[in-house]
């Protein structure tokens, strides 16, 4: 899982970020042990058919939109013809729906356009990039419509796999995404996509300014992914808590509850 690639990224997303060379470094270590990249439309394709997998596969993501994905992942990944995936915020997205609040320079939609004609999957991560389970079942709703909306207006046809905004998700959020048409969502979860994870919580791992080669040359492998990402995990879990406890108090409070009945 990536987000901004750039040689001076925003502050705000800087820890997220990699550089260029960083970047093309990690794609020569995959081409040199043999993985095979692919869409998540494609894994998603796969373990509903059947279909046997490439060999070793893996998956590039990208979230949210940054500008850095076509003018320096994109020339990276076709020198390698490696299939990714970019998960877009449209309301991020420089251009005709854009509603301010992106944190760095993003796409606009020529370039998400030249993005999908090289076969990259462009897919949906929410209009606004709130987090998702924190919203009412409405504004759930509107999020994952209109992102979806949107790139199949632009693009000619709608995305299939979403995203879920800083990996939060629930099952009522992926109830919402799968209704709005989604046929695969990815979370983030810091380990390795299992198929019983099931097709709407698949799991990432984060890719960092901080991650140096032999660290993502151990990750892609499988190998101290726990330990790596250990201090995330702690902080993920005791995030869950806090955000059911807000969003439990949310629903009291509102109109026509029993906290007003009562």
């Amino acid at each position: 899982m990536y987000h901004a690639v750039g040689r001076r990224p925003a502050d705000t997303v800087y820890g997220l970020s990699v550089s260029p060379g960083a970047f093309r470094t990690q794609m020569e270590i995959l081409a040199g042990r043999g993985f095979t990249p692919l869409t998540t439309a494609a894994l998603g394709e796969s373990w509903r058919t059947g279909r046997p997998l490439p060999s070793r596969p893996v998956l590039i993501t990208f979230d949210d939109g940054y500008e850095g994905v076509h003018r320096h992942a994109l020339p990276v990944l076709a020198e390698h013809g490696f299939a990714a995936t970019v998960f877009v915020t449209t309301g991020w997205l420089r251009g005709t729906y854009d509603e301010g609040g992106a944190l760095d320079t993003m796409l606009g939609w020529g370039q998400v356009r030249e993005l999908a004609s090289t076969g990259v999957e462009i897919g949906g991560h929410s209009h606004t990039h709130p987090q998702l389970d924190q919203l009412g079942d409405a504004a759930l709703r509107a999020e994952a419509v209109r992102c979806r909306e949107i790139v199949g207006a632009e693009l000619g046809a709608p995305p299939v796999s979403f995203a879920y905004p800083y990996g939060y998700s629930s099952r009522r959020v992926r109830r919402s995404v799968r209704a709005a048409g989604f046929a695969q969502s990815l979370a983030v979860g810091n380990a390795l996509a299992r198929r019983r994870q099931g097709p709407y919580a698949l799991e990432r791992v984060t890719v960092r300014r901080s991650t140096g080669a032999a660290e993502f040359a151990r990750l892609v492998e499988g190998r101290d992914v726990a330990r790596t990402f250990a201090a995330d995990r702690v902080l993920t879990k005791g995030f869950a808590v806090v955000r059911g406890a807000r969003r439990a108090r949310r629903r009291l409070a509102a109109p026509g509850t029993a906290a007003d009945r009562g």
